[in-house]
Order: C-alpha cells, then structure tokens, then sequence
C-alpha cells in the first residue's frame, strides 16, 4: 500500500475507535500523527483480540501468537513492524510493551474480577498508563517528572473508560468496579485526581504538540462530567455509551487556549502524586520503565 493510503487508513481506524483522540489529532504534526497512529493500531489489535466473539481457547491463541510475533519481530506482520520502528526510533523499553501484553492478558479469563484499589491501578496503568508512556516518547519527552505524568494521564482516561462502560464490561463478565452509581462516582473522582497531577507534565511536550494533547486531555475529562450528570444508576443504564457531544468538544478546544497560556507558566515540574505511584510500585518499578 502507498503511504497516503496506510495514513487514510489509520485516520478511518482513530475517526471510528477513538473519537477524542481523532478530534485532538488535527493539531499534531503528520510524523507524530503517523506515529500516534502506528501506536494505536498495535493496541487496537490487542483489544480485538480481546473483546472478539471467538472462544477464550481461540482468543488465546490469537493473542500468545501476536506476543511472539512481536518479540520475534516477525517481518510479515505490518503492524508489529511499525510498533518496532516507534521503539526503536523513540527510544521505549520493551519492558513498557510487555506490561501491555500483560494488562491484556488480565481480560482473557472467563470472568474478571478487581476488588482493590491497587489492582485497579496496576490494571489501569498496564492498559492505558503504558500508553502515555510511549505516546510522551513519541511527543519527546525526556523529564522524568513529566513522564511520571504521562503515565497519569493513561490511567486517568482508562479510569473514565471504566466508569463509562460498567454495562458493556458486565455482558463480557468484566467487573473491574463494583456496577453501583456511587462507585462509578467514586472512579470518576480518583480519575480527577490524575488528571489534576497529569497537567504540568504537558508542559514538557514540543510546543506544536501541546495543544493536541491539552485538548484530548480536556475532552476526555469531560465524559467524567456526562457520567455524573445521569445522577443514578437507572439514568446510568438507559444513557448506553456516553460521548461527549460536538458542541461541548468546541466549547472543550476553545478552553483549551487558557490551558495553553497557563503552561507557558509552568516552571517546577516536582511531581506530586507519589502516594498513588506508591501502589503501583508494590508490582510494578517504574523507573526501569521510565
């Protein structure tokens, strides 16, 4: 395929699957849009795997193969070939990718289960966390304050993800919280608090990337606020999957200018939101990964 095909696909794939991250995009450059892209394709194959209608023996003979094919770098596989070359060029541990893999593999069980906060985390940083991980390579990141950010952001978005999809979870007999309308409340206000401590860490990406990420950051932030908005777990059932509407993602892009302006502030990057990368310390050490 030429290379004005590969992007058209991979923008029909983000404009589909990932509609806030699609509206965020028009603001980045086309090299890192193309590597954002690659990177949202690797882990867009690994969730098909996952939520694909096969048998769990089926599925998981998909995925362990799709595991080996990307540690033997297999050269036929077009998608594990472009993940390696964002490696490779940006600099990410393995080890980032490999918690991936193994966040994954957490769904591929009969049933799934999370019952602490700590399994939460792990959980949500090895799904989403290493994701902003590769995605602050990707967008030359090098402070490892910031990077810690980066890694806030992706659980504050999986976060959100998990507090918007109670139901859809439920049907695949995942119940990463408990389906009550005071703890999908409760998830959406430990999502804020990374989002909060995810702010001053976009200070650190290139200036013609920041407002994408500012944008994407406030968007997905929004869903917490139309979640809250159903008041109770009957609203929360009949409202199906909640987007935020075009109208607020303008409203969310306009603000997003003050955020802007308040990052060319931004002077001490100290990061402060050990008590939770505490948690996630007791499995996982993320200095190696950073």
């Amino acid at each position: 395929k030429s290379f004005r095909q590969i992007i058209l696909m991979k923008t029909n794939l983000l404009k589909k699957h990932a509609k806030s991250f699609y509206w965020a995009s028009f603001f980045l450059s086309n090299d890192v849009f193309n590597k954002c892209s690659s990177l949202y394709n690797f882990c867009r194959t690994l969730d098909d795997i996952v939520d694909d209608d096969n048998k769990l023996r089926i599925k998981k003979e998909i995925f362990f193969k799709f595991k080996k094919d990307f540690e033997n770098k297999n050269p036929n596989n077009q998608i594990i070939n472009d993940m390696w070359s964002i490696i490779d060029s940006e600099n990410i541990s393995k080890k980032i990718v490999l918690d991936l893999f193994d966040g994954v593999e957490t769904d591929l069980e009969e049933k799934v289960e999370i019952t602490s906060k700590k399994d939460l985390l792990v959980y949500s940083y090895r799904v989403a966390g290493t994701v902003g991980l590769m995605m602050s390579k990707i967008l030359k990141v090098n402070n490892k304050e910031s990077l810690r950010g980066a890694i806030d952001l992706g659980i504050a978005m999986q976060l959100t993800n998990i507090a918007r999809d109670v139901c859809e979870d439920n049907k695949r007999n995942r119940k990463y919280i408990k389906a009550d309308f005071s703890t999908i409340k409760e998830t959406i206000n430990v999502s804020e608090v990374f989002y909060q401590k995810s702010f001053k860490s976009i200070s650190s990406i290139t200036t013609r990337s920041q407002f994408s990420i500012i944008v994407a950051r406030r968007i997905y932030k929004k869903i917490g606020y139309y979640i809250l908005k159903q008041k109770n777990i009957e609203n929360y059932n009949k409202a199906g999957k909640i987007y935020v509407p075009l109208f607020e993602k303008v409203v969310q892009t306009f603000l997003s200018i003050f955020d802007f302006v308040k990052l060319l502030f931004v002077k001490d990057l100290s990061y402060d939101n050990h008590s939770n990368h505490n948690i996630l310390e007791q499995e996982i050490n993320l200095n190696e990964r950073i």
